[in-house]
C-alpha cells in the first residue's frame, strides 16, 4: 500500500477544527443539510486517515511515528516543540474518538434535527472532536493539556446547550469548576517534570526516567499523584465524580460521546500514557487501584435505585471508568485500554438507544412512566438488549472479555490487596449486571405505563424542556408526522444497528489464551506497554494459569446471570417483594436515593465556606474596605487639594495680592534665618 505522509496526520485534527469554524462562522445561514454535510465531512475523513495510518504501521511495522518539530515555546534552555506523535496507543484512541465520534454525529442528524441551534450544535461537536484529537495526538504534555483544557471547554458549552434551562446552565458551570481543580493538579505536575527534567516531551522525559533505574517513589510519586488528581477530574473518579450525573441535561448525543465514549476517558489514556512513571511509584499505583475500585462500588450501588435513564448510564459510566482505573492501578495498562475500547461500543450504543427511547416518548426520562416498549419499538429495543447483556459481561460479548480480564490481573496481584480489589469489582459486576437488567425490564417490559397521547412526536431532549413547567426555557422542539410512539428513523437507527454489532464482536479482538483465543490487542498494545510486568507476564503466560482463568471467569458470568435473576425477580415475577424490600430497608434506599448525600456534603463543607470567604473576607475586607477604601481616600486627597487651589484661583484680585505677600514674605524669611538654622544643625 502507498505510504502515508506524516504530515496528512495534521490533517486529523485539523478537519473538525475547520468544521467548527465553518459552521460556527456561517451555519446560521446555511441550510441544515449543508451544516450536516460540512460536520459529517471533517469527521469522516479523519476517520479514514486514522484507519489508513493503522494500516501503515501494520504494513510497514512501524512502532512510532513523530511528525512536526517546530519550536513552540523556548526559554532558558527550556524548550517545548509543537508536534504530534503516533504509536499504538494513539491509534486505538484514534479509532474509538473518530469511529464512534461519526457514529454520533450521524445519529445527531435526525436526534437534534428540530433542535433550536442545529448548527450550533454541531460546531460545538466538531470543536470537541478538535480538542480531543489534539490531546491524544500530542507527543507532550503541555500540547496534551491543550486539548485537555479544549475537552473540557466543549463539554461545558455541550452541556449548556440549552442554556436558557437553568439546571443545564448549572450542569455545564459545574462540570467546568470540579475540573478546573483537576487541572490545577495536572499543572503542578507539569512545572515539577520542568524542574526535575527540564523537558516535557513524552519521550525525553520516559527516556530520562528510564535510565536511570534508580529512580523510584520520591518526586516522581508526587508528579504521579498530580497527574492521579487531574485524572480523577477529567474521568470522574472520587472525589470530583460529582458533575458528570448532572452533565446528563446536555442532549442525548453529547452524554454518549463526550461523557461515555471519549472525554471520560482522558484520564485514563494519560495514566496509561505515563506508565513509565507510574511503573516507578507503588504508592502512586495503590492509590489509583483504590480510587478505581471504590468509585466502581460507589457509584453502581447508586446506579441501583436511580429512575431517569439517562442518570442509569451515567453512574454506570462512573463505575466503568472505576473499572479502568482499577486495571491501571494493578498495572494492567493494556486491559484498561481494551476496557475503555468495548465500553467506548457498549455505553455509546446504550447513550443513543435511551436517546431513542427518549425521542419515541417525547422526552420523557423517568423509567416508572415507560413500560412495554418492547414490541412499539423493537430496533431500539434489540439493540440496547445488546448493549446490555455486553456490560453485564455475558460470555461472548465484548463486555466479558474486557472485564474478566482486568479482574484476572486483580486476583493475581501479589498480596493480599489483589484478592480484595478482585472481590470489590466482582461485587461491582454483580451490581451493574443488576441495575442494567432493571433498566432493561422497566423500560421494555411489564405493562404500559403512559399514554399515546403523550408521545405526540417531539423529538429529542428539548420536549422535555418543553415538558417540563419548573423551567424558563423556551426550546421547543417540532412536531413529527404522526402520533403516539413511534420508533426514530433509520438516520437514528443505523449508528445502533453498527454499534451494537462492535458491542456484541468488538472484545473477539482480545480472547485470552486461556479462552482459546490469542489475544491479539494484548499483542498490539505490547511495543507500548513492554516495559509493564504485567502484559509480559501474559503473553508469556504459563498454561497452568488458564484454569485460574477460566474459573476467575466462570465465577464472573455467574455474579451477570445472578444480577439478572435479581432483576426479573424483582422487576418481572414479584414486584410486590421489591416493594417489601423498599419498606424494610427504607434508611438505605433512601441514603442510595440521596446518592449519599455527597453533593450536600461538599455543600455544606466546601462550597459555602469559600461562598462566606469570598463574600466577607474578599468582598467585604478586600474589595471594599481596602481596595474601596483606598479608592475613596485617593478621592478624598484629590477633591481637598482640588479645593485648596480653588481657593488660590479665586479670580478676585485682593485674593492674589494677599497670596504674593504671604509668599514674599516666606521666602524673606528663608533668605534671612536660613543660614542661621543650617548652622545650627
Amino acid at each position: 500500500m502507498t505510504p502515508m505522509s506524516p504530515h496528512l496526520i495534521w490533517f486529523i485534527p485539523l478537519l473538525p477544527f475547520a468544521g467548527f469554524v465553518v459552521n460556527g462562522l456561517l451555519g446560521r445561514r446555511l441550510s441544515k443539510n449543508v451544516v450536516t454535510g460540512v460536520a459529517l465531512f471533517c469527521t469522516a475523513l479523519p476517520m479514514l486517515l486514522a484507519l489508513w495510518l493503522t494500516a501503515t504501521f501494520r504494513a510497514e511495522h512501524l512502532l512510532s511515528l513523530v511528525t512536526g518539530h517546530h519550536i513552540w515555546i523556548q526559554i532558558s534552555g527550556f524548550q517545548v516543540l509543537f508536534a504530534l506523535a503516533v504509536d499504538h496507543l494513539t491509534l486505538v484512541m484514534l479509532a474509538v474518538v473518530t469511529g464512534v465520534g461519526f457514529l454520533i454525529h450521524i445519529y445527531s442528524a435526525g436526534y437534534m434535527a428540530h433542535e433550536e441551534g442545529y448548527w450550533r450544535f454541531f460546531a460545538y461537536l466538531n470543536l470537541f472532536m478538535f480538542f480531543m484529537l489534539t490531546l491524544v495526538l500530542a507527543a507532550n504534555f503541555l500540547l496534551l493539556f491543550v486539548g485537555w483544557e479544549g475537552v473540557g471547554l466543549a463539554s461545558y458549552l455541550l452541556i449548556g446547550f440549552y442554556f436558557k434551562k437553568d439546571s443545564a446552565a448549572n450542569a455545564g458551570k459545574k462540570a467546568f469548576i470540579v475540573n478546573r481543580i483537576g487541572d490545577f493538579g495536572f499543572l503542578l505536575a507539569m512545572f515539577m517534570m520542568i524542574a526535575h527534567f527540564g523537558s516535557l516531551s513524552f519521550g525525553s522525559v520516559f527516556a530520562q526516567v528510564a535510565m536511570h533505574p534508580q529512580l523510584q517513589g520520591g518526586f516522581l510519586t508526587a508528579i504521579c499523584l498530580l497527574l492521579v488528581l487531574g485524572a480523577t477530574g477529567k474521568s470522574a473518579q472520587i472525589p470530583l465524580y460529582i458533575w458528570l450525573p448532572d452533565a446528563m441535561e446536555g442532549p442525548t448525543p453529547v452524554s454518549a460521546l463526550i461523557h461515555a465514549a471519549t472525554m471520560v476517558t482522558a484520564g485514563i489514556y494519560m495514566i496509561a500514557r505515563c506508565h513509565v512513571l507510574f511503573d516507578r511509584s507503588a504508592l502512586a499505583l495503590g492509590v489509583v487501584a483504590l480510587i478505581g475500585a471504590l468509585t466502581a462500588i460507589f457509584a453502581a450501588t447508586i446506579g441501583m435505585v436511580q429512575t431517569d435513564i439517562k442518570r442509569v448510564l451515567a453512574y454506570s459510566t462512573v463505575s466503568q471508568l472505576g473499572y479502568m482505573f482499577l486495571a491501571c492501578g494493578v498495572g494492567a495498562y493494556s486491559a484498561a485500554i481494551f476496557h475503555l475500547l468495548t465500553h467506548a461500543f457498549f455505553k455509546a450504543l446504550l447513550f443513543l438507544a435511551a436517546g431513542s427511547v427518549i425521542h419515541a416518548l417525547s422526552g420523557e426520562q423517568d423509567m416508572r412512566n415507560m413500560g412495554g416498549l418492547r414490541h412499539r419499538i423493537p430496533v431500539t429495543f434489540w439493540t440496547m438488549t445488546a448493549g446490555v447483556f455486553a456490560i453485564a459481561g455475558f460470555p461472548g460479548l465484548s463486555g466479558f472479555f474486557s472485564k474478566d480480564e482486568i479482574l484476572y490481573h486483580a486476583f493475581t496481584m501479589p498480596g493480599p490487596m489483589g484478592k480484595l480489589l478482585w472481590a470489590v469489582g466482582l461485587l461491582t459486576a454483580f451490581l451493574t449486571a443488576f441495575y442494567m437488567f432493571r433498566l432493561w425490564y422497566l423500560t421494555f417490559f411489564g405493562a404500559q405505563r403512559f399514554e399515546d397521547h403523550l408521545a405526540d412526536g417531539h423529538h429529542g431532549d428539548a420536549a422535555l424542556v418543553h415538558a417540563r413547567k419548573d423551567t424558563h426555557a423556551t426550546v421547543v422542539a417540532e412536531p413529527a408526522h404522526g402520533h403516539g410512539v413511534h420508533e426514530s428513523s433509520w438516520v437514528m437507527l443505523a449508528p445502533l444497528v453498527l454499534l451494537a454489532i462492535l458491542a456484541v464482536s468488538g472484545g473477539w479482538i482480545g480472547i485470552p489464551m486461556a479462552l482459546g483465543g490469542t489475544n491479539h490487542f494484548e499483542h498490539f498494545m505490547y511495543p507500548v506497554f513492554s516495559t509493564s510486568v504485567v502484559p509480559h507476564r501474559m503473553l508469556q503466560a504459563p498454561a497452568v494459569s488458564y484454569t485460574l482463568e477460566r474459573t476467575l471467569a466462570a465465577i464472573s458470568v455467574l455474579a451477570a446471570v445472578l444480577g439478572l435473576l435479581l432483576a426479573d425477580y424483582f422487576y418481572r415475577r414479584r414486584p410486590d417483594a421489591l416493594a417489601k424490600l423498599v419498606h424494610n430497608t427504607r434508611g438505605l434506599h433512601v441514603t442510595l436515593v440521596n446518592k449519599y448525600w455527597v453533593d450536600e456534603i461538599y455543600a455544606k463543607l466546601i462550597i459555602m465556606p469559600l461562598m462566606m470567604l469570598g463574600r466577607y473576607a474578599l468582598f467585604y475586607g478586600i474589595d471594599l474596605a481596602v481596595i474601596g477604601g483606598g479608592t475613596a481616600l485617593s478621592a478624598a486627597g484629590v477633591r481637598g487639594t482640588g479645593g485648596l487651589l480653588r481657593r488660590i484661583q479665586s479670580g478676585n484680585i485682593r485674593s492674589y495680592a494677599g497670596w504674593l505677600a504671604a509668599g514674599a514674605a516666606i521666602i524673606l524669611a528663608v533668605t534671612i534665618f536660613g543660614r542661621a538654622i543650617l548652622h545650627i544643625f
